[in-house]
This record gives C-alpha cells, structure tokens and sequence, in this order.
C-alpha cells in the first residue's frame, strides 16, 4: 500500500515534461494551457479531457524528472490528473483516450453514488486503445490517504519517475532523498514503446516546472 501511495503522488504531478528543453508542447481543444515564466499551466478547473502532449521517442528506458503544484479546482469534491506514457500517436481533437497509451490515473469524486463506480480517492491504471476506448484495468481504493493528499497539495514537490520497456516497471525515487525508493509494475505493460507522452487534466487547475527528459 505504501508503494501504492507514493504511485498517487507520481500520477498527480506528472505534466512537467510537456515544455522540456528542446520538444515543445502540444495543447488539445479542451483545457487551456499556457506558460507563464518558467511553468507551465492548465488553467481551466472545468475542463474534464484536458490533455498536452510531447514528442519523445521511447524505446528504452526513460527518465522524467519534474515539479507539479496543484492550482485549485477541487473544492467541488472532484478532480484528476494522469500521464498517458508510450502512446503511439496523439490526437488534433477532443478525446476520451490517447491513441495506444498506458494512463496513470489518480482521481477524487465524492459526488459518485453507484456502487460500480469510483467512490472517493482512487489510484488507477487505464489502458487506452484509440482516441475513443479507454478502461480500467487496475485500480486501488485510497480513501484513507485523502487528509494526507489534501494537506500537501499547496508544495511543490519534485518527482523522478523511470519506466522500463523490457518490464513494463515503473520507479517511483523518494522526493526526501530518505530511501531508494519503490516500484510498481504496469499490467500488460512489458514490451510497450511509443512516440509520444501526454498529461491530462479533469476538473483541476495544475501547474508545473523544471521538467527534464532523458534516456
């Protein structure tokens, strides 16, 4: 559950690398995205697909490192944040999904009531097929970690986050520097390579910094 936990910091402050040094930044029609000085943000805390994208190959192992601060958006008890890695391609339009992508989803709904959904604070991994199809196929109920999230969403905290093709691993590095880490493995994920990242927002204002990008 600890390994879990961290993973929810990752998926929440994960759109740093859209401005890196070098590539540029992509914005869909939902959302608006802009640089003001060093950071860049997502401002519309009513968009439900947000997303901005960047081209990168990844083909072998990649390193993401970034700051992520939470601008507002969830006082009405909902909110997300994830990042779409190897996807294939990237959309010009509005989406559901994200071409051939895996998405790190953290995501907060108080105002869900059936009990097939996703009451509360959830950490989960969704598979996206094309632009239209997008599931589920991991997810892990957070709910008692939600007064922790919440008192910390006013840092700026760093994050290094390395995934590995020939596994599908995703590592997670300390951000006190106090341990080596954790780990969390993607399911399906092993083999998966793609030309593009791309964060996504819903209804949540985000903003982000010193991104950098390496192999």
């Amino acid at each position: 559950m600890k390994r879990i936990l961290i993973l929810i910091t990752v998926i929440i402050m994960t759109a740093g690398m859209v401005f890196a040094d070098g590539h540029g930044f992509y914005g869909s029609p939902e959302g608006d995205w802009t640089l003001r000085g060093a950071r860049l943000t997502q401002t519309d805390e009513g968009a439900t697909r947000a997303k901005a994208w960047l081209s990168v190959p990844q083909k072998t192992a990649m390193v993401y490192e970034f700051t992520m601060r939470y601008e507002g958006g969830g006082e009405d008890g909902h909110g997300g944040a994830g990042l779409h890695i190897v996807a294939d391609n990237k959309t010009d339009g509005k989406s559901w999904g994200f071409s051939d992508s895996w998405l790190l989803w953290i995501n907060y709904d108080m105002q869900v009531s059936r009990s097939n959904d996703f009451r509360g604070l959830n950490a989960m991994v969704y598979k996206s097929d094309s632009n239209k199809v997008m599931d589920v196929v991991a997810s892990v109920n957070l709910d008692a970690y939600a007064g922790l999230l919440m008192d910390n969403l006013d840092v700026d905290i760093p994050v290094k986050l390395t995934f590995y093709p020939a596994n599908g691993r995703v590592e997670i590095a300390d951000p006190r520097g106090e341990t080596a880490g954790w780990y969390v493995d993607i399911p399906g994920a092993a083999g998966a390579t793609g030309s593009y990242v791309a964060v996504r927002t819903n209804g949540v204002a985000v903003s982000f910094t010193s991104p950098d990008v390496s192999m």
